[in-house]
């Protein structure tokens, strides 16, 4: 027995096996038992912190998905595109980077931003491990290591499929946006009125919003499209477009039976239309109105912040008395004693009238308004006033907002 052999040698095996040959073997593939692997890259932290601060705000406060309180990361061709979204409404915006590799991550969203926040401007690196979604941020004054998330498991956001397009300048969308959407409701059960409806028709956009309290209707004879339609959009996504929009830029907007999509610059925003029938805002506009009122706006609204601290604080009410070149504003507290009283010049034409309002509508209201007067139409002391700018410096725009009394104190 040959000592040297293994223990379990098997003679009759082993005359089975043949020598390699040197020419047949092909080099292993370092890249196949790489222990570690990482993808990086590079870019000025304030201009990642600008285009973060306006994604985030499609990030929920609660989450059904704890990658949502992410920023999803794609690197694609030396660009970087950021995107966010609660499932209901998406942010993507895109710039440049200095990279190498193509990939994708999910980064904690606050760290992220409460880390650039505190950081001077300066080129930072991202050092991504491809093995557990480790982040690692490098600036010239240290090291920061976040834990990530494969960017695969990110949701996709909605593709624009099966739209129709129409496109406005940018100016005109935000003074539409501008001049609504603060009048929309916060009422769920409500929710039509939750969003501002947009009435397309030719070249004409109508954005309406109301809250039953008060209504404004903003036309713009600005678009540029061949379409017929309406739909309702959320107030978040409204708000997100105010914040992002650019000054005198085209914006595309396609729409679907789903959803809506604003396209400008290296942006885009989808949102989830509201699913409801909008109430029909015409009826409710009183079309004969005889007694008009017109006044400086910024004295009226100074004079109505001023009474209104002497309101009720439960109905704001204000009492508005008009006669012939004079306007009368007051308000009183008959549970604490108190009351305020001013007088003011204006143009009246009618019979004299008292009516009452809710200062903080008002205020709101001509807040929006950007001329130097207002006109004030109103019927009877029981139904809505329609105030409006008196000079309308832009005549590519129209704007008319309704506000409805409320009942007089004995």
């Amino acid at each position: 027995m040959d000592l040297h052999l293994p223990k379990y040698f098997c003679p009759k095996f082993a005359a089975t096996l043949k020598p390699l040959n040197p020419q047949t073997l092909k080099p292993l593939n370092p890249q196949t038992f790489k222990p570690y692997s990482s993808m990086k890259f590079s870019v000025s932290s304030s201009e990642l912190l600008k285009q973060l601060q306006i994604a985030s705000g499609a990030i929920g406060s609660n989450p059904v998905l704890p990658i949502l309180e992410d920023f999803l990361f794609t690197i694609e061709n030396k660009k970087l595109t950021i995107a966010a979204t609660d499932l209901e409404t998406s942010i993507a915006t895109t710039i440049e980077v200095l990279a190498d590799d193509d990939f994708a991550v999910a980064v904690p969203a606050k760290i992220l931003l409460d880390t650039l926040k505190a950081l001077p401007a300066q080129p930072v690196t991202f050092t991504v491990s491809e093995d557990n979604w480790g982040i690692e941020i490098t600036s010239s004054y240290g090291k920061y290591k976040l834990a990530g998330e494969n960017g695969a498991d990110f949701p996709s956001i909605p593709e624009a499929d099966s739209v129709e397009t129409v496109k406005i300048n940018s100016q005109y969308l935000l003074e539409g946006i501008n001049n609504t959407v603060f009048a929309t409701s916060s009422d769920e059960l409500r929710p039509a009125m939750t969003g501002v409806y947009f009435q397309l028709e030719n070249n004409k956009l109508v954005c309406v919003a109301t809250d039953a309290h008060k209504l404004v209707k903003f036309t713009t004879h600005q678009l540029a499209g061949e379409v017929s339609t309406n739909f309702i959009v959320p107030k978040k996504a409204l708000n997100l477009l105010k914040n992002a929009l650019p000054a005198n830029d085209a914006v595309t907007i396609s729409y679907n039976k789903a959803n809506a999509f604003f396209a400008f610059g290296s942006m885009n925003l989808v949102c989830r239309l509201i699913d409801a029938r909008y109430p029909d805002y015409n009826a409710v506009i009183p079309v004969d109105n005889p007694n008009l009122m017109s006044v400086s706006r910024t004295d009226f609204q100074n004079s109505l912040k001023r009474i209104a601290i002497y309101a009720n604080k439960t109905t704001n009410q204000v009492v508005l008395d008009i006669s012939d070149k004079s306007l009368t504003v007051s308000a009183q507290d008959l549970d604490f004693s108190n009351e305020a009283t001013e007088q003011m010049a204006c143009a009246y034409e009618g019979a004299p009238m008292k009516i009452a309002f809710n200062a903080k509508f008002l205020v709101e209201m001509l807040g929006v308004l950007e001329s130097d007067e207002v006109k004030m139409e109103f019927s009877t002391p029981s139904r809505a006033g329609i105030l409006t700018p008196v000079e309308e410096e832009n005549t590519n725009r129209e704007i008319l907002m309704l506000v409805m009394p409320v009942m007089l104190n004995n």
